[in-house]
């Protein structure tokens, strides 16, 4: 028994002999696995200890206008004419087969993009597989959807998705996609792109129709290809509002169609009167919640004067509990940061936060000595004006300020480039709806933090981009309403 009040766990690792990574994954055309026209691959690695994983193909403008050409053909000749009930049935094997090998899901994302194994098991994989459900009942209902409307779908669809919830943002796309009547293809992001493999197996098993839907590994190039690509009819893009601003640059002047779910600087904001404990809990899980890999992740917290201290404190003390490490590790709280790459912006901000004049707090916690890491951190006397209050980080990193009145709040919230969620934490409804109703965000969460269900819609404002995915309002960019 320790004698300090440090928490101690058993190593309680989830076992991953029963999952098969391959050595070489193909690129997925027109229902099968094939190599790239140009042979080219690239390595894909595991960020916890930088071990190689696999070896990928990658998809160059050839196999881009294959997979269009392959698209357009099952939209034309299979997947438009085909029922609408019989296109939801294929949805709803798509999500009992992601269930049923659902641990296999759950392993495979936690070693291939890093973020811990209850994530991935509780959250990440039921939450993909709820997707497919929730968009296969949609199917044969369209009609009744728009009211006085005639829905049509629109043809072949361009998704480019990101590393930081490869399979979710997977399905978050293609399921609405599908049971609107529209082909789809899928450029995953570079550094996991496994999932999305694996996701090709699941549509072989389902029967699928071969070309219904096409997936693309590959890097920016590839997503620029598919987006150019002049047989493309939508474009849906998850990802940096930079590389959002590229791709309306690049389909201006066409009749493609965009949803663009871009970047965020979100508002946790405490007022004096909210239950603190449990705001600390959604603090937590506001922006260290998958490493802070998160667009809606809670990265500024605004705290009413009255409890700030309170609130630091108890920040504090729950930040020394957080474990951080193995993400195959059913204890470990954060687990690796996605890439090198991510890894030197944060430390890039980290810096600069300190050079700004925050003040910087992390918790007692020993990293490993190989892969990608980043503690739990704390900037407090944060400012409006200092870059890490403005600015992305995508990382565990969070920037504290203080308000008087919640007008003042509001303010702040809002002052920032991005508009695409916030969080507000009171115990009187009257001050919940007050924020609801003045905060510039897409999605504000009440009493609560990063709460997810396929039925309700998501999406932002400003320079967080257009457009809405999830619920009724995810149908309504796949269709062309008359």
């Amino acid at each position: 028994m320790p004698t300090d009040s440090s928490w101690v766990y058993a190593p309680a690792p989830e076992d991953s002999s029963h999952v098969e990574i391959k050595k070489h994954y193909q690129l997925f055309i027109d229902g099968k696995f094939r190599d790239a026209a140009d042979g080219r691959t690239f390595d894909n690695l595991n960020p916890a200890n930088e071990a190689h994983l696999s070896e990928v193909a990658f998809s160059g403008e050839a196999d881009v206008d294959t997979a269009v050409k392959a698209a357009r053909r099952a939209y034309n000749e299979v997947w438009c004419p085909m029922r609408p009930a019989d296109r939801g049935k294929y949805l709803y094997r798509i999500a009992r087969i992601l269930q049923e090998r659902s641990r296999e899901f759950a392993v495979t994302e936690s070693l291939d993009g890093g973020k811990p194994i209850k994530e991935s098991r509780d959250i990440d994989i039921p939450l993909a597989a709820a997707h497919f459900f929730y968009y296969a009942g949609w199917a044969d209902k369209l009609d009744y959807a728009f009211p006085g409307r005639s829905p049509s779908s629109l043809g072949v669809a361009g998704q480019i998705i990101p590393w930081n919830f490869p399979l979710l943002m997977a399905a978050w796309k293609i399921a609405p996609a599908l049971a609107c009547g529209n082909t789809v293809v899928l450029k995953p992001a570079e550094t996991t792109p496994l999932t999305a493999m694996k996701l090709a197996e699941v549509f072989q098993e389902a029967g699928l129709p071969a070309g219904v839907v096409n997936i693309l590994p590959g890097d920016g190039s590839t997503g620029a290809a598919l987006v150019q690509h002049p047989d493309i009819d939508k474009i849906a893009f998850t990802g940096s509002t930079e590389v959002g601003k590229r791709i309306q640059q690049a389909i201006a002047g066409t009749a493609k169609k965009a949803t663009l779910e871009l970047g965020g600087k979100a508002a946790n904001i405490i007022l004096d009167d909210a239950p603190l404990h449990q705001a600390v809990e959604g603090i937590i899980n506001g922006i260290f919640f998958n490493q802070g890999h998160v667009c809606c992740a809670g990265s500024r917290l605004l705290v009413q004067e009255g409890v700030y201290d309170s609130v630091v404190t108890l920040l504090k003390d729950r930040m020394e509990t957080l474990r951080v490490g193995d993400p195959l590790d059913k204890n470990t709280d954060i687990g690796a940061i996605n890439s090198k790459a991510q890894q030197d912006i944060i430390q890039g901000y980290l810096e600069l936060g300190e050079k700004e004049g925050a003040d910087i707090h992390q918790p007692n916690c020993t990293l490993p000595t190989k892969g990608y890491w980043c503690p739990p951190t704390l900037f407090l006397n944060a400012t409006q004006s200092h870059r890490i209050v403005q600015e992305e980080i995508f990382g565990p990193v969070l920037a504290v300020q203080t308000f008087r009145t919640p007008d003042e709040a509001i303010e702040m919230a809002n002052n920032t480039p991005y508009g695409l969620s916030a969080g507000v934490w009171t115990d009187k409804g009257s001050r919940i709806f007050n924020f609801t109703k003045r905060l510039r965000a897409g999605v504000v969460w009440a009493n609560t933090y990063n709460q997810f269900d396929p039925s309700s819609p998501f999406g932002g404002f400003k320079e967080s981009g257009f457009g809405r995915e999830g619920g009724l309002h995810g149908l309504e960019p796949y269709l062309t309403l008359d």
